[in-house]
């Protein structure tokens, strides 16, 4: 497959233009990238509703997991260098097509480690001591009365000093999992096969090198693994059997990583007591069209365990400064965080006459667009209207605008 090669040397190039795919504004972005690129937001849930200026111009596209980039998709973007995600896991993107085109995918790990953590705990929490079911109780207008009828409402609540709760991949978030769980006086045991030998030491955990020895002695597992073509379904009929009988689960994690109609069968027979999800096989999750929809002992929540006000601000920003290292230095070697190089830099790395070019960078110099070259509709303050607006929060583009652009 041809890549796209890095940009030759010679006069100054137009100005760089970086989409957001999927957001609905840029003012976080603006400050990090206005002096040295244009930025636009697009408001897509897919390639058919992003504008066609940006497939055709843009050279940086930041995007959250509301979108999906297929090797399709990834060819309808004629100048796309680089893509940053704004989060860590990257399993919307086609990273092995993208490196073979000549784009350059990133994400950023660091950020929401400690939101994802607290959320984790917070579901274990509500799964051990059935905070949810029973406040909910008390909603619906429920009086709960006497011994005999708090043993009804309250069953089922355990004690968690003395279980064991195992962790399926002792990344960051795993790591602070742990930390915090230990606190609460769980006995904690992981398995993660891409750690050295001595990790287990460093935290006084227990470290088990079989996904059904972990399943085996674990009380309560939750996952915290990235999703690939490997762990599709790590979660699935098979492994629930190597499960103990009433455990719990939790996935904060990747919504592909359980068999959510494995889970319901095992849900309703008891062999998994309740579950905690906070992301699910089909996103946006609807309960109601979901296989879970008939479960009483599940908590959902709409892959949110990432935010906080803070947080959704921090990704941001350090995905905008990934960016800006795109368009200032080179590409890939000033990227921090790139996760196709074994794709792409033996592709993209070529010079345009065959040879290996010094550098590939983004190009930099005058303003594509300008304010006079985009035409709003007279009502611009309608969500529904065609908008375009030259200020800090960055220009709208998407394919539903009645604009022109010269």
């Amino acid at each position: 497959m041809a890549a796209r090669g890095p940009l030759p040397n010679g006069p100054v190039h137009p100005r760089p233009l970086i989409a957001l795919l999927d957001g609905r504004d840029c003012f976080v972005e603006m400050p990090i990238l206005k002096d040295v690129a244009t930025v636009a937001f697009c408001d897509a849930q897919s390639t058919q509703e992003i504008h066609e200026k940006v497939l055709n111009e843009a050279n940086g596209a930041l995007l959250y997991h509301h979108i999906t980039l297929s090797r399709d998709d990834l060819k309808k973007f004629k100048s796309l260098r680089i893509i940053v995600r704004l989060g860590t896991g990257v399993d919307n993107i086609d990273i092995k097509a993208a490196g073979e085109l000549g784009i350059a995918v990133c994400n950023v790990p660091g950020y929401g480690v400690e939101e994802i953590a607290d959320s984790t705990m917070c579901l274990i929490l509500n799964l051990y001591r059935r905070t949810f079911w029973l406040a909910n109780m008390i909603r619906d207008g429920k009086k709960i009365a006497g011994p005999e009828a708090l043993r009804e409402a309250a069953g089922g609540s355990a004690r968690i000093r003395g279980d064991t709760l195992g962790i399926v991949g002792l990344g960051r978030i795993g790591t602070a999992v742990a930390l915090r769980a230990k606190v609460f006086g769980f006995n904690i045991v992981f398995y993660d096969p891409y750690l050295q030998d001595g990790i287990e030491k460093a935290f006084g955990i227990t470290r088990v090198y079989t996904l059904q020895d972990l399943l085996f002695q674990s009380d309560c597992v939750t996952l915290h693994c990235s999703l690939n073509e490997h762990n599709h379904h790590l979660i699935n009929e098979y492994t629930i059997k190597h499960m103990r009988p009433g455990a719990f689960l939790i996935n904060t994690a990747r919504g592909g990583l359980v068999d959510e109609s494995a889970l319901a069968t095992a849900l309703k027979d008891g062999r998994i007591r309740a579950a905690g999800l906070d992301v699910h096989e089909s996103e946006p999750f609807s309960l109601l069209a979901s296989p879970l929809k008939d479960c009483p002992n599940v908590i959902c929540t709409p892959h949110s365990a990432f935010y906080s006000d803070q947080s959704i601000n921090e990704v941001r920003e350090m995905a905008a400064s990934e960016m800006r290292r795109a368009v200032v230095g080179r590409i890939p070697e000033s990227l921090r965080n790139c996760v196709n190089k074994e794709y792409f830099s033996s592709a993209a790395s070529e010079g345009v006459n065959g040879g290996r070019h010094p550098r590939y960078q983004l190009p930099l110099g005058t303003q594509v667009l300008t304010a006079a070259s985009i035409h709003t509709s007279s009502d611009s303050s309608h969500p529904s209207a065609a908008h375009s607006a030259h200020c800090d929060s960055g220009y709208h583009l998407s394919r539903a605008d009645n604009i022109s652009i010269h």
